[in-house]
């Protein structure tokens, strides 16, 4: 026996009571995969995207990153699963999301930076706000018959005679005549110089909400998220958030989420422009810009992408048959796909 596989023996004998198969590499896990929805991007994957592990999803506005995750949203709504989307700009239509077949009814939509006028700053355009009584109970009203809408008619018809007199007071109902009026000529006014205000630079307008204030928000939310457990899918969209705000996340933030995904089995989507979660990302997706469809010649009918699987970190394997060619087949890590109008219907 070598010397190094006695060595091994010894330590492994040693340790065995403590940390079995101390020299020993654990073996890889293969995670269970969920569809997507789209079959393209399910056949490249060997069947969907990981559970208990964080996808990123990367690319420029405009190249169907949203479209995606509102497919995987669908079907995991659809068979009858929670979901989370966690929205940092506020920028999730859910018109849009519903035509896309996922069920509201169980999706917790989070909008980072609505109620930020508590603290003194305008609120967000795209926040949907309500005046102040539409949210107080409205008061008893008393009248016919024990609480009807308004007095009786008697009780108004005794203002109406002040009303009809104030409305005729002489600044707002002027009689005329027949007679010519005297017209009473304006004083000229006269504008007076004043001393030149020194010029002084343009100074930049503060931002009313900084994108990474509704990023830590929305890092706290998924850290409750992932503690109360229960969720299926928890998509984090940050694809509208520039690329300098995103990469200011810390790594150990990522590494958190990763083990918190592992212990409760849900898939987290990360949206974004650039990769930022590194080495905690499971799998790593990348956008092209989309084309519009040349199917018809005056009437869109949807948009063409292309994805491609930059990096996966387990690929589970159909055989233990190793090939004896010299260059094994490799496997296709880019696919295709389109998503359609609603009035294009099926073709």
């Amino acid at each position: 026996m070598p010397s190094s596989a006695i060595v091994r023996h010894l330590v492994e004998a040693s340790l065995s009571g403590r940390i079995p198969s101390a020299l020993t590499p654990s073996p890889r896990a293969i995670r269970p995969v969920a569809a997507t929805g789209i079959s393209s991007i399910d056949t490249m994957l060997g069947g969907g995207l990981p559970l208990g592990a964080i996808t990123e999803v990367t690319g420029p506005e405009c190249s169907g990153r949203t479209a995606f995750a509102l497919s995987f949203v669908a079907r995991q709504t659809q068979s009858a699963k929670i979901c989370a989307w966690v929205d940092v700009s506020d920028t999730l239509h859910p018109e849009s999301a519903a035509a896309s077949g996922v069920d509201l009814t169980r999706l917790l939509w989070v909008r980072c930076g609505v109620n930020a006028d508590t603290q003194g700053r305008p609120p967000s355009p795209h926040a949907f706000s309500l005046p102040k009584k539409y949210f107080e109970p409205p008061t008893i009203k008393k009248g016919l018959h024990g609480g009807g809408f308004g007095s009786h008619p008697r009780n108004e018809v005794r203002g109406l005679s002040d009303a009809i007199s104030g409305f005729m007071r002489p600044e707002i109902f002027e009689p005329r005549c027949a007679e010519p009026q005297r017209r009473v000529q304006p004083k000229r006014e006269i504008f007076e110089s004043t001393p030149p205000q020194p010029v002084r630079p343009n100074r930049k307008p503060t931002p009313a909400r900084k994108p990474w204030m509704r990023i830590e928000q929305a890092l706290r939310v998924i850290d409750l998220l992932l503690q109360g457990g229960g969720f299926g899918a928890i998509v984090l969209d940050m694809g509208s958030i520039a690329p300098e705000y995103a990469v200011r996340v810390p790594l150990a933030t990522w590494f958190r989420y990763r083990a918190a995904a592992e212990r409760t089995c849900a898939s987290i989507l990360l949206l974004t422009q650039c990769s930022c979660a590194n080495s905690s990302v499971e799998l790593l997706l990348r956008f092209e810009p989309g084309d519009a469809l040349r199917e018809e010649t005056t009437v869109f009918t949807g948009i063409g992408y292309c994805v491609e699987a930059v990096r996966q970190r387990f690929l589970q394997t159909s055989t233990n048959v190793i090939s004896l060619q010299k260059k094994p087949p490799q496997r296709a890590n880019s696919a295709h796909w389109k998503s359609q109008a609603t009035w294009a219907g099926s073709r």
